[in-house]
């Protein structure tokens, strides 16, 4: 037995890799017969293979099972079916996605200085106000190159007609770029003829190119920047990726405890020989706990001084406190409105259709629509907190209503997108599972996007979490000529 291609159905939504009527899309005919030709135990072969790879190559995941104390690791889900983007269309995402983030840091930027989208009444001063992530403590402030998210993971969505939207926007701290590249490493242990066969566009230059961003951000041009990456340690979901960034970029992977601000407010961290000072510190911690001296007095996770240090310009803080300003779900809808604002362009990537429920008139259509929609509070992640109306119970949607109704300002609602599949090895067989997809975008002195990114899948069938935490897995994104 192998795959057989006529039993594969992808009903009434648009498949990456197979088009109606069977035959595959533009670029995909090697990817297909190549599968074909793969019968029952080499098909097992190969993702034993791929599991075992994953395994020796230590790569994990940490999920918080009960009170965020208890922490199971486990091994990377991940699927043997790689998902196909032709070059051409990646080139206008790319561009899409490059527009994005500019306008986003120049918002940001605009926001703790003059505020002049405010004053020309662009988007409510209220949004602002009201915004847990905006950070009084950032007013006046000018990051290197005004640019505040360094690093971006845009997610992006491909509806039943073939557009493809960006769902969100992630300028915190996002994570899933050392899965990316790991998945190509496994892809190339796995299926290496097939990367004889085809012309994958690589991604493997990230770190080069995330080290390069940084570096551009060094606020003491006499010196070489020394880089660090601040964990919160071994403990946190994406540790893994954190130290695999700060060995990838010969950086130091450094916890709050092995760094101290001096009297002279530059950022030091400790060694075996001394003091040694950091230029540029890439942090995986959020705002709130980076500085106790500053916001929660109770971290043990962050730096006493370190926002000082920051204000004074002698370090350099990757992705900028306070940038979180623009990561949140309702200002998301206001995008488009921010890119012809800042940059007097129409957007290239569209966004998904969205309400506010902050508005009477919204709000009264997602209160009367909930089992259309599905509902996301402003500031979650990681597919926490939100209602998928047509998979939920009526007590849920109830419940749903009554938390819109006592905060409407923390909730956005968009309609359910038929969101496209891809093949994915089930058993022995090829089954749809939707997907999405997340890119990279750093800012520094240049911009750079990811040539692809990281394709999650929602396992379960019919499910449209993609989020591993929540049982999804992820497949190597191939940009191929076509």
């Amino acid at each position: 037995m192998s795959i057989d291609w006529h039993l594969y159905e992808a009903t009434d939504v648009y498949d990456e890799l197979i088009a109606p009527g069977g035959r595959a899309r533009k670029g995909g005919a090697g990817l297909k017969k190549a599968l074909a030709k793969l019968d029952d135990a080499e098909l097992s072969e190969r993702r034993t293979a791929a599991e075992l790879a994953i395994r020796s190559m230590g790569i994990t995941f940490t999920v918080y099972s009960g009170d965020e104390s208890s922490t199971i690791d486990r091994e990377w889900p991940f699927d043997i079916v790689p998902r196909l983007i032709l070059k051409s269309e990646w080139e206008q995402i790319s561009k899409g996605l490059k527009q994005r983030v500019k306008a986003l840091n120049m918002f940001i930027n605009d926001v703790y200085h003059e505020q002049e989208i405010l004053k020309d009444e662009v988007l409510p001063r209220v949004y602002i106000d009201k915004s847990k992530d905006f950070r009084i403590e950032c007013m006046g402030i000018t990051p290197p190159h005004e640019a505040w998210s360094h690093v971006c993971g845009s997610d992006l969505v491909r509806d039943g007609d073939g557009t493809m939207y960006v769902l969100e926007d992630n300028l915190r701290v996002p994570s899933g770029v050392s899965y990316m590249l790991e998945n190509r490493e496994v892809m190339k242990r796995v299926f290496p003829e097939l990367f004889s066969d085809y012309v994958i566009h690589p991604v493997d230059d990230y770190p080069a190119q995330l080290a390069r961003c940084l570096r551009s951000l060094n606020p003491n041009a006499t010196r070489s920047p020394q880089l660090a990456v601040l964990t919160p340690g071994i403990y946190n979901s994406a540790y893994f990726e954190h130290a695999y960034l700060a060995n990838a970029m010969a950086a130091e992977l450094v916890e709050g405890r092995d760094l101290e601000v001096g009297d002279d407010d530059y950022l030091y961290m400790r060694t075996i020989q001394g003091l040694v000072r950091v230029d540029v510190l890439y942090r995986r911690i959020d705002d709130t706990f980076i500085d106790p001296e500053v916001f929660n007095p109770d971290s043990v996770l962050g730096v006493p001084g370190l926002m000082r240090a920051w204000r004074a310009g002698k370090v350099a803080l990757a992705n900028a406190p306070g940038c979180g300003v623009a990561d949140d779900k309702v200002i998301y809808t206001y995008v488009p409105d921010i890119i012809r604002y800042y940059l007097s362009e129409e957007p290239i990537l569209p966004n998904v259709p969205s309400y506010r429920c902050v508005e009477k008139d919204h709000r009264d259509y997602v209160l009367d629509n909930l089992d259309q929609l599905v509902v996301k509070p402003a500031n979650e992640s990681g597919g926490y907190g939100m209602l998928v109306g047509p998979k939920a119970s009526r007590r849920e949607r109830n419940q749903f209503a009554r938390q819109i109704r006592a905060n409407p300002r923390n909730y956005m609602a968009q309609p359910m997108l038929n969101l496209s599949t891809a093949p994915t090895l089930i058993d022995t067989h090829a089954e749809p599972r939707h997907l999405d997809l997340r890119p990279f975008i750093l800012t520094g002195e240049h911009q750079y996007v990811t040539t692809g990114g990281l394709t999650r899948v929602a396992m379960r069938k019919g499910s449209i979490v993609v989020n591993s935490s929540q049982g999804g897995g992820s497949k190597d994104t191939w940009v191929v000529d076509g």
